[in-house]
């Protein structure tokens, strides 16, 4: 079973951030706006310039080229980017349809063009987009920001049913204590650029 280890992590927000993530484990993130959720984020999948150690099993982070860390430790961004045209262009050759509609999507949603999506669907879509080539690391920045609580709720069961399935290690950020209370095993802070774990139940 996969595990994500952090050590000393340190940028421009965050001072000595350690964390230990086990497999299939959901750790949700909160914190002000600008407390650096993001930043923490983009460096665990290595996007952004940090000091200290991260560790996906006994693979340590600087030992691989970046865009093959980022292939085993997926980051998906509250905004979303799209390159091609169609969304299917996006997807493997041989991308099934089949989960769409768990996501409140017709199978026919991944010939659609980019340019009609609208932000919840781009949101559910990237999320499909992230798993279609399986990671070893879920980093999931605000997955149902976009989305009404009937949609979100569908959202949820499907990541939690797939980071159980597959035994991801899952940092979840989000500011709805209630969802952090649905979805996550643990619950941290980020307060003065630091990690502080949070009660079940507290906020």
């Amino acid at each position: 079973m996969t595990t994500l280890q952090l050590e000393s992590l340190s940028n421009q927000l965050l001072h000595n951030c350690s964390l230990s993530m086990a497999g299939g484990e959901v750790v949700s993130l909160s914190g002000a706006s600008g407390s650096g959720k993001s930043r923490l984020l983009r460096a665990l999948a290595d996007l952004d310039p940090h000091q200290g150690q991260v560790w996906l099993g006994d693979v340590e982070q600087q030992s691989l080229p970046a865009h093959q860390w980022r292939q085993r430790v997926r980051m998906v961004p509250a905004e979303s980017q799209w390159w091609f045209d169609r969304v299917d262009e996006h997807f493997p050759d041989d991308y099934s349809a089949a989960e769409l509609p768990e996501l409140d999507l017709p199978e026919a949603a991944l010939s659609w063009q980019v340019s009609r999506l609208s932000s919840g669907e781009k949101q559910r879509l990237a999320l499909l987009r992230a798993l279609a080539w399986p990671p070893q690391v879920l980093l999931l920045d605000e997955p149902t920001a976009n989305l009404d609580s009937r949609t979100a709720d569908k959202v949820e069961a499907w990541l939690l049913k797939n980071i159980r399935l597959q035994a991801w290690p899952t940092l979840w950020v989000s500011h709805d204590q209630r969802q952090i209370d649905r979805v996550a095993d643990r619950h941290f802070v980020i307060r003065d650029g630091q990690l502080q774990e949070v009660a079940h139940g507290s906020d």
